[in-house]
């Protein structure tokens, strides 16, 4: 009955160190490889300063996220329109077939309307910062490993899209991939008032 008593408190003990050695002052895996640390990162679009505004309603969830590139978090609820917001993945195949079709769009709406690209649940940071470069996706990205836009976007997977209106609401949410250059023409068209 000792030996028992003794190997159940040494087990505790064990367990004890292990879980003390797995605190907070420990980095996370996502710390070693922070976006902006991963080569090729500033390469891609930095991510501009936002200036703090007030939610608005129907507007844009109070969370922000890290850039893939280099520059500040952003708080989305910060963010004015006209604005395409794009929730992708470089292991989305989806993803991939409407990237052209955004980075036309990014060349063709300089001045007239703005994109943000949302990396999500990507576990692969190098991966995510090289599909952005080889798509020619010229406009910031953030991150969002932890999921936290998929209860506000509704997201059962990417690609979804966020058309967001000059007083920061959410006029549309598009599920599912763009299928042509003239499809994201006509709901830029039609969600945001914007003719390119």
């Amino acid at each position: 009955m000792r030996v028992r008593t003794t190997l159940w408190a040494v087990g505790w003990l064990v367990a004890g160190l292990l879980l003390a050695s797995c605190g907070p002052d420990q980095p996370s895996a996502t710390d070693s490889t922070s976006p902006s640390a991963v080569a090729g990162a500033d390469k891609l679009a930095a991510c501009p300063s936002t200036e703090s505004k007030p939610p608005v309603s129907n507007g844009l969830p109070d969370v922000s996220l890290p850039c893939l590139g280099s520059g500040p978090d952003i708080r989305l609820a910060d963010l004015r329109g006209p604005l395409v917001i794009n929730v992708w993945a470089q292991w989305c195949g989806p993803c991939r077939e409407e990237a052209p079709y955004l980075a036309d769009l990014a060349k063709r709406a300089t001045g007239k309307l703005q994109l943000l690209g949302i990396d999500y649940d990507d576990p692969r940071a190098e991966l995510a910062v090289k599909f952005a470069g080889d798509q020619q996706l010229s406009y910031p990205h953030l991150v969002d490993p932890d999921k936290q836009l998929r209860q506000p976007f509704k997201i059962g997977g990417p690609p979804i899209s966020v058309f967001v209106n000059s007083d920061g609401a959410i006029a549309y949410v598009h599920h599912g991939p763009f299928t042509s250059r003239q499809q994201l023409d006509q709901l830029v068209r039609d969600k945001l008032g914007v003719t390119l």
